[in-house]
């Protein structure tokens, strides 16, 4: 008798942070699905640095959560610090950031999803996907076992042939301790997909009883901490721990340079592309030659290990040069390794070959997610894994595919760029990739993405009621404002105290609050917003929501313009089997372009690069438009 009788509608293949939300997502739709993974003990295993969110990427965690994932939630209840960054500038760059307690993060993540419904786990290695006339029909493992699905969703992170390298050494693995899965890439490569390589890197774990925190700048969480979640499951961290910030120096990168020689980087033995964004130290020093120090920034990966994660001293250098190195680092000279850095190269498929739903366009029914599309950070790769098991759900119920515009969401900014535009080095999501990032703001991503989520099943309705009173009474506070006037003998005092010109006669607070010296902080002083706060038991998150809608609402307004132009682009669809070759006045290039990523809508096909606006005035013309 076989382990596996009935028919799955979703296998997930790979327990990381894609197939965690991948698994999640597909479950909480209703649909019978089955996680398996090489090893139980460490799904949603924070592989690299013990942190969650940042720039860009905090966007991406809140929109997950407004979608109904669950990155948010388990960040926020494994949280030890938390950070608000760049409130410096304007609310569309600020982006949350939590540092996690690593080994709580991977345990709540399992036992989240050992309590969804519809979801069975597995352990073993795939190494092999079933395919009848160009249709998945589910996976073969390394025991020769065929586990029969509708929909299939890879999410193989690192693990493909993956090849570890520290120094002169090199042997087989996923990430370390771990080995590597062998047999998917050779069997989709068999049926016409391109794979290529790509590399990545981690710096060396140490005991932070080792360490001089005494030498070290301390880096403190904000002192009114938020969180990731919308939801009220999750509450702010009321105590927090600091991580600790110092520098390489000259004396540093002068014994770094001693083992370039014995570098995988620089003799030849990497030949693949890592992370441009997020180098290796190695790289950073030859580089920008002429800087004198690099940050590292010291963090803990607990309430109680003392491990410590060296952020900004990812390495493959031998262990004995790191070592010597990070010991003439102030604050290190006692220190102690618990693991070496190390750099992995493994395969990924170039995300061209997929369609906005991230579904294959070889093959119906399978799904790509994650690092294995060529992109890195826990984020991007959770965003992914969620839009995947949607897809996949909604594919085995014959329902419309869902699908994120680049003016809704970040997530919507990721995967066009994948797919659009390709990657040819591990892909990361900045802020300055989103061209309405004035809309696309964390603080929002509930009132844009948690109604979608809750029409295809998967945002719940107490989720949906929770957005709508925060939404409603944000309204009313802006309104407010516009309805209320302000005496000068109220205003002025304050107004010049910022160095903001007096009122001459009576206004509207809106237009005080406006000004771009007046902040919040000004506006609560007044004795009739401070009633309509108490009368009203508004939250901050509503105070805050309103306080954008107000002072930036210029901005959000000329953006909306921006983008319903976009919009009227997308609604031009492409033919799915229109033939780019009769079109003898368009480039070489863009016909051969075109004709690979067979874009869907003139929006996307003018953001495919090599296809010029001449190329599309000349479209469209083909077209009849």
């Amino acid at each position: 008798m076989s382990l596996f009788q009935e028919e799955y509608d979703v296998i997930v293949v790979g327990a990381g942070h894609a197939g965690s939300e991948a698994a999640a997502a597909s479950a909480n739709m209703g649909m019978k699905t089955l996680l398996i993974t090489m090893s139980l003990q460490n799904i949603a295993q924070m592989s690299c640095n013990p942190a969650m969110g940042g720039i860009a990427k905090g966007q991406i965690v809140r929109e997950i959560d407004a979608l109904g994932g669950y990155s948010g939630i388990v960040s926020d209840q494994t949280a030890i610090q938390f950070k608000m960054l760049n409130q410096s500038k304007g609310p569309a760059m600020w982006s949350p950031r939590v540092q996690s307690d690593r080994m709580r993060f991977a345990e709540t993540w399992r036992l989240m999803l050992e309590g969804t419904p519809n979801l069975d786990f597995y352990q073993e290695m795939v190494s092999g996907i079933l395919i009848e006339n160009h249709v998945v029909k589910g996976v073969r493992t390394s025991l020769g076992i065929e586990i029969k699905s509708k929909t299939v969703v890879l999410t193989n992170g690192t693990f493909l042939n993956g090849l570890i390298h520290i120094g002169e050494k090199q042997f087989g693995g996923g990430r370390a301790g771990e080995s590597a899965s062998f047999g998917i890439t050779e069997d989709l490569v068999k049926v016409g997909f391109e794979s290529g390589r790509m590399k990545t890197g981690t710096p060396p774990r140490v005991d932070g009883r080792s360490l001089d925190y005494s030498k070290m700048e301390e880096q403190p969480g904000d002192i009114n901490p938020s969180k990731f979640s919308y939801s009220d499951i999750t509450k702010p961290l009321a105590v927090q721990k600091s991580c600790h910030m110092t520098y390489t120096s000259n004396e540093v990168h002068d014994l770094l340079r001693e083992g370039f020689d014995r570098s995988p980087m620089f003799n030849g033995r990497i030949k693949s592309l890592g992370p441009r964004y997020c180098p290796s130290i190695e790289d950073k020093i030859n580089r920008f030659a002429d800087k004198e120090r690099h940050q590292i920034f010291v963090e803990p990966e607990g309430w109680q290990t003392c491990e410590v994660y060296v952020n900004g001293f990812s390495t493959s250098l031998p262990e004995d040069v790191q070592f010597k190195a990070l010991r003439s680092v102030a604050g290190f000279e006692k220190v102690k390794f618990l693991r070496a850095g190390y750099a992995i190269e493994y395969d990924y498929f170039p995300p061209t070959q997929l369609k906005h739903t991230l579904e294959t366009k070889l093959i119906s029914g399978l799904y790509f997610a994650g690092q294995i599309n060529g992109t890195t950070g826990y984020e991007e790769a959770a965003a992914q894994g969620l839009m995947a098991g949607i897809n996949a759900a909604l594919k085995v119920q014959d329902k419309e595919p869902f699908i994120l515009k680049r003016n809704e969401a970040y997530i919507g900014v990721l995967i066009d760029d994948l797919i659009t535009k390709g990657t040819e080095e591990p892909y990361r999501m900045f802020t300055s990739r989103a061209e309405y990032r004035t809309l696309l703001r964390q603080d929002n991503a509930d009132f844009r993405l948690t109604p979608k989520s809750n029409a295809i099943g998967l945002a719940s309705d107490a989720r949906l009621k929770r957005m709508e009173y925060k939404l409603d009474e944000s309204e009313k506070f802006v309104e407010f404002f516009k309805e209320t006037s302000v005496k000068t003998k109220e205003a002025n005092p304050i107004l010049e105290s910022k160095g903001s010109a007096p009122m001459t006669q009576p206004d509207k607070m809106f237009k005080v609050f406006s000004r771009p010296q007046i902040e919040l902080e000004d506006i609560l002083k007044f004795d009739k917003v401070k009633s309509y706060i108490e009368e009203h038991n508004l939250d901050n998150e509503v105070i805050e929501q309103a306080e954008i809608q107000v002072k930036y609402s210029g901005y959000i307004e000329k953006e909306k313009q921006n983008a319903d132009k976009l919009t009227r682009l997308e609604d031009v669809k492409i033919p799915e089997n229109f033939n780019f070759d009769k079109i003898k006045s368009m480039s070489y290039e863009a016909r051969e372009k075109l004709k690979k990523i067979r874009p869907v809508t003139i929006s996307q096909a003018s953001r495919i690069s090599g296809v010029a606006p001449s190329d599309i005035s000349i479209l469209l013309i083909h077209m009849g438009r």
